[in-house]
């Protein structure tokens, strides 16, 4: 039996903790996260404020850990639907076959042309600055790239012999798909979603970044490295560690994916 490596438990252990400390975050902030307190202006970390205080005199380990429910959220719900509709089209796609496939392929060339990141900029500016609109946007532009990965392991999946088997005896199209191609497809699905969050969570933060995310007071990752951008040189906590926490939730979605990859895909195994 292949055992998960130390690296899967390192990123399973990172993730874990920003998790937990996203989901009780309400309980345990020793401060509000968004209430202004003039008299703490951008004091360095100490026991009383763990993390400092940002430009408004804000608690930032409320914030940090506030921002986590945020940030981790939208990485979630970016790549359940990119992923996920990946899944679903592609798997469709390539058991269809024919001008159904070959259509659908020519208008994924035509998409995966145009620089994501270009068509993101454009489509959450037009949509208006929100998390929902970011997820909306980001987990769209994911779409094209998982149908083609899903609909070429599909092309290779209907030749085998328990699809062949099941055709011969008249099994629909619909009951081959969800019966037979999805479940072998899974396993691929749950190591690319796992890895996929940290790439999801990097560019979440970076459109926030530049305002197209959340706002204010709203704490999240990328919009808090944002206001603390003009005092890193000497205020470096404010901007420092947000980005610590979106980095190390970042390596442990990668170490996860990784390890799940060793498990799941025998094609890995010995390299």
């Amino acid at each position: 039996m292949t055992r998960l490596p130390a690296s899967f438990w390192i990123g399973a252990a990172l993730v874990g903790l920003l998790v937990t400390l996203a989901i009780a975050a309400p309980v345990i902030a020793p401060y509000s996260p968004t209430q202004a307190a003039p008299a703490s202006i951008l004091e360095p970390p100490s026991w009383t404020h763990w993390a400092g205080t940002d430009g408004l005199g804000r608690d930032l380990f409320s914030r940090l850990i506030h921002g986590g429910r945020a940030s981790l959220g939208v990485a979630v719900g970016i790549v359940t639907l990119s992923v996920g509709l990946g899944l679903l089209l592609g798997a469709a796609c390539g058991l269809a076959g024919g001008w159904v496939d070959g259509v659908a392929m020519r208008i994924l060339d035509m998409l995966l042309s145009i620089p994501s990141m270009v068509i993101a900029l454009a489509l959450a500016a037009a949509l208006g600055p929100s998390l929902f609109n970011l997820v909306l946007v980001l987990g769209g532009l994911g779409i094209p790239f998982y149908m083609r990965l899903f609909r070429g392991e599909t092309l290779a999946i209907r030749e085998r012999g328990h699809v062949q088997a099941a055709r011969v005896m008249g099994a629909g199209f619909t009951r081959i798909l969800m019966r037979h191609v999805l479940p072998s497809l899974a396993p691929l699905a749950a190591t690319f979603a796992s890895t996929a969050l940290g790439g999801a969570l990097v560019a979440a933060s970076a459109l926030s970044f530049v305002g197209l995310g959340a706002q204010p007071p709203t704490p999240e990752w990328g919009a808090m490295i944002y206001e603390g951008r003009n005092t890193i040189m000497y205020e470096w906590w404010c901007a420092v560690l947000p980005g610590v926490a979106v980095a190390t939730a970042a390596l442990g979605f990668v170490l996860i994916g990784d390890g799940l990859r060793d498990l799941l895909d025998p094609r890995s195994r010995g390299r």
